[in-house]
């Protein structure tokens, strides 16, 4: 029941994850566009994430950005939670400990994404390209805002990095089913 109690709003509202993730189309590079911040990733500037679908149905995940002129990363799995159309993940980074990872917005064509915790403590802004057009970032802060985040604690992720202007961020065409946590 307390689980339950920190899951939702000052309204009573739980947040609400989109309908369905293709785990397929949202394998691949996401560049960090904006995040509350946190411990991990202070003074982290070209912060990215790269997924790759296994074939024993999990993800791997490698999360890397530039600090103080050095590259930085980490590396962990995740796992759909079961009856949750896959829009609701758990990433395990140090064992056995597994934190939440909710898909509550995402474009029709995976070119953006915005990623919460269920208790909301948690927000990263992500986009296929290092940069994201004004109009569409506000839109999607307009939509996570409704959910009951708090945008203002969002800090905008410096992305002029000298690798990325070669890179090309694509959807990943592994084709794998997600093994669900148990």
């Amino acid at each position: 029941m307390l689980s339950r109690l920190f899951r939702k709003d000052a309204k009573g509202n739980e947040l609400e994850v989109v309908s369905s993730v293709d785990v397929e189309k949202y394998t691949g590079t996401w560049y960090e566009i904006a995040a509350y911040l946190n411990r991990a990733q202070r003074n982290c500037t070209c912060t990215k994430a790269e997924y790759t679908l296994t074939d024993k149905g999990y993800v791997t995940i490698r999360n890397t950005c530039e600090r103080k002129g050095k590259l930085a990363g980490i590396s962990g799995k995740a796992f759909v939670v079961p009856n949750s159309n896959n829009a609701k993940l758990k990433v395990q980074i140090f064992w056995p400990l597994k934190a939440d990872y909710w898909v509550i917005d995402l474009a029709a064509d995976y070119s953006y994404a915005a990623v919460s915790t269920p208790n909301r403590k948690n927000l990263w802004i992500l986009s296929r390209t290092p940069k994201l057009e004004e109009r569409t970032y506000q839109e999607i802060l307009g939509r996570v805002k409704a959910k009951g985040l708090d945008i203002n604690r969002l800090v905008r992720t410096i992305q002029r990095c000298p690798d990325q202007k070669k890179e090309k961020a694509e959807p990943s065409t592994e084709s794998a089913a997600l093994t669900a946590v148990e």
